[in-house]
């Protein structure tokens, strides 16, 4: 490659940085940002937007980026996701003793695609590959918790009145609703006895470089090995797993 191709390059590549600290910018901000010549930085920004990776407003002619750049950021989320979730999860297990769950969003239901556990005989049951309620089960309200309250309730609307789960899941959706605002401070849910009797977790969600939640890492038990006195320690141990990769992802 020639020096002016490298030059090219190294000159987009400080443009889309530049775009990338988040205001949208005229061409002469940019230029000033970069420390080039306006004629180079408006020919480089020209060709960003016709490859999709900047976008221009007609009306304020100011540049932001373009989704052909967070369609390539998703990927390599999905990407670090699925290369990292694994060792996240094992360590988890090896510090709380209990099976560990990657968990998505899928549709209205919240669908386990990763799994960790330990060597003991009884564990809670397995739901790899299975859709779970949103309303009673822990991951299913963390992946709620970046949601606006309307989507929450176009989600629960496909379930029966009243909603599914055990004697203390919350039934109807502002029951839903008043969990989640309380949860969402808390960065965490914790459901006990919500999903089945006798059963305990806590989950807390993953968040990529949008701060948009991807995903959930949770932790459930039975209840007699995790009664309200273990579960801060559980809860600390699953709020920093979650956020140890959300790091990887980009997100904060």
């Amino acid at each position: 490659m020639s020096n002016d191709s490298l030059s090219s390059v190294r000159r987009a590549l400080e443009v889309l940085r530049a775009l990338g600290e988040g205001r949208p910018l005229r061409v002469q901000d940019v230029a000033e940002i970069v420390d080039k010549e306006k004629s180079q930085v408006s020919r480089t920004l020209k060709v960003l937007a016709e490859e999709g990776f900047v976008e221009r407003d007609a009306e304020s002619m100011e540049y932001r980026l373009g989704w052909e750049i967070f369609a390539l950021a998703q990927a390599a989320g999905d990407h670090a996701l699925h290369r990292e979730a694994p060792s996240v999860l094992r360590s988890l297990v090896r510090e709380t003793g209990e099976a560990a769950y990657l968990t998505v969003l899928a549709g209205s239901a919240a669908v386990t695609v990763l799994t960790e556990r330990p060597g003991r005989a009884l564990q809670a049951q397995e739901w790899i590959g299975r859709a779970a309620p949103l309303n009673c089960t822990s991951s299913g309200r963390a992946l709620l918790l970046g949601l606006p309250d309307e989507e929450v309730v176009s989600l629960l609307a496909v379930h029966p009145d009243p909603l599914p789960g055990a004697g203390h899941a919350p039934h109807s959706v502002q029951e839903v609703l008043d969990r989640l605002k309380k949860e969402r401070v808390a960065g965490h849910v914790v459901a006990v006895e919500e999903y089945e009797p006798g059963l305990a977790a806590v989950a807390a969600p993953v968040l990529d470089f949008r701060g948009a939640t991807v995903a959930a890492i949770n932790v459930s038990g039975p209840l007699f090995r995790l009664p309200a006195e273990a579960i801060a320690s559980v809860t600390e141990a699953v709020t920093e797993a979650a956020a140890r990769l959300s790091r990887v992802l980009g997100s904060g």
